[in-house]
């Protein structure tokens, strides 16, 4: 899971639920605005930590796992910031909906999150998923 190690890091579990996810919002807002991030690059990562948030609060709903949690790991470089969000709610896979555009509003937070930061993978795992974004802090 997460770099016990970090000397600058800031960790948050809170329930996979929708009501919860503006906590993440504020609790990464928080940390990027402290670091050399623009304005625009700060609400750049809170977007992009809700979407990856709600994604999962998402799937979580969808295979009966509502009662797991998500964790949020940052890790503050000096010209970086690297989240980790790893959840429990199962497997993220295509239910057999004929109907593409049930699938559009996860698309489009997909494409969101890639345009919101400079580096994004999403990595499934045994109970859930691991989402891990970069955003690299730009010369002012």
């Amino acid at each position: 899971m997460a770099n016990n190690q970090c000397s600058a890091c800031v960790d948050l579990k809170f329930p996979c639920r929708p009501e919860y996810v503006g906590v993440a919002r504020l609790a990464i807002l928080g940390v990027a605005s402290r670091m050399r991030f623009s304005y625009d690059d700060v609400e750049d990562i809170r977007l992009a930590v809700g979407e990856a948030c709600t994604t999962s609060v998402e799937w979580a709903e969808r295979n009966g796992k509502a009662d797991t949690d998500i964790m949020l790991h940052s890790e503050i470089g000096e010209d970086s910031l690297v989240i980790d969000i790893f959840d429990q709610a199962g497997e993220r896979k295509d239910d057999g909906r004929e109907n593409e555009s049930d699938q559009e509003p996860e698309n489009i937070g997909a494409l969101l999150i890639t345009l919101l930061v400079d580096e994004v993978e999403v990595v499934p795992h045994d109970e859930g998923t691991h989402v891990r974004m970069v955003k690299h802090a730009r010369q002012r």
